[in-house]
């Protein structure tokens, strides 16, 4: 028997649990990536359902319908119409939620009329019980047309059952649940005499989507069968209430729920969550404790990695043959990974704490709570979701903008997501908080590193309200649109899945920094090893007075003379003290002006490019990076990093556009360069001249 590699589409209404069945079948054996041709995030996961059928497990956005309303509808539309896509499903899996099955079975009648094989999956079955709900599987079975998996991922039952009718997909019927075509049979008879050989509700999605179909030309297709928007909604309206009079006439007798098991628990949870008061203290708090805990819980893991990273460099530099391949090594590579790898732990937390928010079901109460925020500043309810995912990277948070309807608000939310501090921030605070602010307890006992961090976040939240304000008011964009957020039930995070979030996020951002990094650190240690006739001769400049007589002084200093004037005078340090004088107003040196400069590819490089330029100026590779970082002296006897050049960086880093993939994502969304050099030229004068003023107050 020939081995065979099927595609399986997951398909579902948001908050059905659709991640956490794809995560059951594929496991971390999964890949994200982009849809061609546009932003939307897609994921592809890997199964082996027996030993002859491998899967390809897509898990497409979620949709509420085939009549989209965003671009992340439209994939899965455009998806299921083109059978030349390599993406086209074999089969499709609808996942549904057993509390709101009604809701959820008109996304599968829509499927089912596009005659692909369809397998319905009702997610949460352990909640039947407490629920009083009770189903009969047979007799929907047979009025839907499908084979139905009971599946609970909380429990882990039912997908063993759900992989079985996957590998039977041929045998599972591709007949619609019932006949669309009679909301207006003479419209639906002319358009299937016109086009024998299409199936006619694609047909019918190509007319009333802007969508393309295979070959056909979409303009033919409407042209002859043209009618006005008001029509066409109309006959959208009839056909979705014929879809629902037909699946509340199945669930009359597949589903019996017994409305006295249930209990008011979520109802009494909101009352507090959401309250206009309690609900913003206790959001505010949780933020509070997820900060204090990211510098404590993150500390002694990240010393051992530090100082793992620092002996592996030293060991390079004395064990490997002296040379210029070692020096690379010892003084660019190692040292420049080294100040991201560092990180991991706290990145990691971050994002447990992010996948609790959303797992839990809370992240949407927080979505609602800030919309009546969001209003007075020009901003709709669903900005929220960029703002709030913009803590982890703001390119994904800007493509989330796809969802809201106005092109105003949508617009305004694109341009003050990056101030939201993403995780690529973080490497920058954690160094600069932890050479500056006291370790030791402050207020009430906590954290002050812990509560400067909060401070970071909530001041990037705050500009990025302030400048929607100031944006609502210029922008002269007329618009009206309606926040509708769907309140998924409250539940216990699914350990799984957040473990597998946490593994997918954290090494997605390490790979994708770590290949920057390296790159970069390349480069900076090239340019920091070489240089010109000064930095040739500059053994004989410390060693030897103008009379070409050896100066007396001690070997070890005259050493850290000779690689501190090496640097100096190396391509970077030429670089570096070019720009000096631009810088030097905000507390920074010339090293510190090179960890700006390149961190405009990712925020993260700086604390990557500080290690490699200071690995290669100084003679002892022992130290780690804070420590190196700890021990710089100015000219003048003060120390670099002290408290009012710290608090210049952290604001400057709080506002400024420090991110080339952020300022090619936004182009995409607005399909202009006009927006993303606004937003540059704004956001670097802006944090510019924040950081200044800190300085000037503070030296």
């Amino acid at each position: 028997m020939s081995n065979e590699n099927i595609n399986v589409a997951l398909i579902g209404n948001p908050n059905t649990g659709k991640t956490s069945v794809f995560n059951a079948l594929t496991g971390l054996n999964q890949q994200v990536g982009n849809y061609p041709g546009i932003t939307v995030e897609k994921k592809i996961g890997f199964c082996k359902l027996s030993q002859h059928i491998k899967a390809n497990i897509l898990d497409l956005p979620g949709t509420y319908s085939l009549n989209a309303s965003s671009m992340d509808e439209n994939v899965v539309i455009e998806l299921l119409l083109n059978k030349n896509d390599k993406l086209y499903p074999d089969v499709a899996i609808v996942v549904s939620d057993v509390e709101n099955l009604k809701r959820n079975l008109l996304l599968f009648t829509q499927i089912k009329d596009l005659e692909i094989p369809t397998i319905l999956v009702i997610n949460m079955a352990d909640r039947m019980t407490r629920k009083g709900i009770s189903l009969d599987i047979p007799f929907l079975e047979e009025k839907l047309n499908t084979k139905i998996a009971l599946v609970s991922t909380r429990k882990g039952t039912g997908i063993e059952e759900l992989k079985n009718l996957i590998t039977q997909y041929k045998t599972i019927s591709s007949e619609p649940c019932l006949n669309a075509s009679v909301i207006d049979p003479e419209y639906f008879d002319r358009l299937r005499r016109a086009f024998p050989n299409q199936l006619l509700y694609k047909l019918w999605l190509v007319i009333t989507q802007d969508v393309n179909f295979l070959n056909l030309e979409r303009n033919e297709i409407k042209s002859t069968f043209t009618r006005s928007h008001s029509e066409l909604k109309r006959l959208q309206q009839k056909e979705t209430i014929k879809r629902y009079q037909f699946i509340n006439d199945v669930l009359k007798e597949g589903q019996k729920i017994d409305a006295s098991q249930a209990t008011d628990f979520r109802s009494r949870l909101d009352r507090v969550l959401m309250h206009k008061v309690w609900g913003y203290l206790i959001f505010f708090g949780i933020l509070f404790v997820i900060f204090q805990s990211i510098f404590v819980w993150s500390e002694w893991p990240m010393d051992i990695i530090d100082r793992s990273f620092a002996t592996l460099s030293s060991y390079a530099g004395e064990h490997l043959p002296a040379g210029t391949l070692t020096s690379l090594i010892a003084e660019g590579i190692i040292p420049g990974i080294g100040g991201i790898v560092i990180f991991i732990p706290q990145i990691a937390f971050l994002f447990l704490f992010i996948s609790i928010l959303e797992e839990s079901g809370y992240m949407s109460r927080v979505v609602f709570l800030m919309d009546r925020v969001m209003r007075r500043f020009g901003l709709s309810g669903k900005s929220v979701v960029p703002l709030i995912s913009g803590t982890a990277c703001a390119i994904p948070a800007i493509m989330a903008t796809r969802n809201i309807e106005s092109w105003k608000e949508r617009l305004i939310t694109i341009l003050v997501t990056p101030f939201t501090t993403c995780s690529a921030r973080l490497p920058v605070y954690a160094i600069i908080i932890a050479l500056v602010i006291p370790s030791d307890k402050g207020f009430l006992g906590f954290s002050l590193q812990g509560l400067t961090l909060m401070g970071l976040y909530l001041a990037g939240f705050g500009m990025a309200i302030f400048s929607a304000f100031i944006l609502n008011k210029v922008l002269k964009f007329k618009s009206k649109s309606f926040f509708v957020v769907e309140m998924p039930g409250y539940k216990l995070p699914l350990w799984k899945n957040v473990g597998i979030n946490v593994v997918e996020k954290t090494k997605a951002f390490v790979f994708g920094a770590g290949k920057i990094i390296l790159a970069i650190s390349i480069v900076l240690w090239f340019l920091a090893s070489y240089g010109g006739k000064e930095f040739d001769n500059a053994d004989r400049i410390i060693r030897y007075d103008k009379n070409g007589d050896f100066r007396k002084i001690d070997p070890a200093v005259a050493d850290e003379l000779v690689a501190s004037y090496k640097l100096e005078n190396s391509y970077i340090g030429m670089m570096g003290r070019a720009i000096e004088p631009v810088i030097r107003p905000l507390g920074y040196d010339w090293k510190i002006g090179i960890a700006v400069i390149s961190s405009f590819a990712a925020r993260e490089v700086f604390v990557g490019t500080l290690a490699t330029i200071y690995s290669v100026g100084d003679a002892d590779n022992e130290n780690t990076i804070k420590e190196k970082m700890a021990s710089e002296i100015r000219p003048d006897g003060r120390k670099v990093f002290d408290f009012a050049t710290g608090i210049s960086l952290l604001l400057f880093y709080a506002f400024a556009m420090q991110c080339a993939s952020t300022i090619a994502v936004v182009k995409k969304e607005t399909n202009s360069w006009r927006w993303p050099l606004v937003q540059l030229v704004f956001m670097s004068s802006f944090a510019y001249g924040v950081a200044l003023l800190a300085y000037q107050l503070l030296k």
